[in-house]
């Protein structure tokens, strides 16, 4: 899967899962209407899409799309 492909599942399924209609690769999800509450629903289907199991301690840390995916191509390559 490219950087791209991966970005733009990614931000798909955060727009799925958080109903945020619009939101850029580095924008911080939380500031653009994600809450904490959707914050387990988001990683328990990025954990579905992407085949892998995400670490709860990354996951918290996590801001912004971008960043989300470059964790997850960097669990993947592991």
């Amino acid at each position: 899967m490219s950087d791209n492909d991966c970005l733009d599942m990614v931000l798909a399924t955060i727009q799925e899962v958080t109903g945020v209609a619009s939101l850029a690769a580095d924008q911080d999800f939380y500031d653009a209407g994600v809450t904490s509450v959707q914050a387990l629903p988001l990683l328990i289907e990025l954990e579905t899409k992407f085949d892998c199991m995400i670490p709860d301690t990354k996951f918290v840390s996590i801001r912004s799309a971008g960043e989300l995916s470059a964790m997850i191509r960097e669990i993947k390559e592991a």
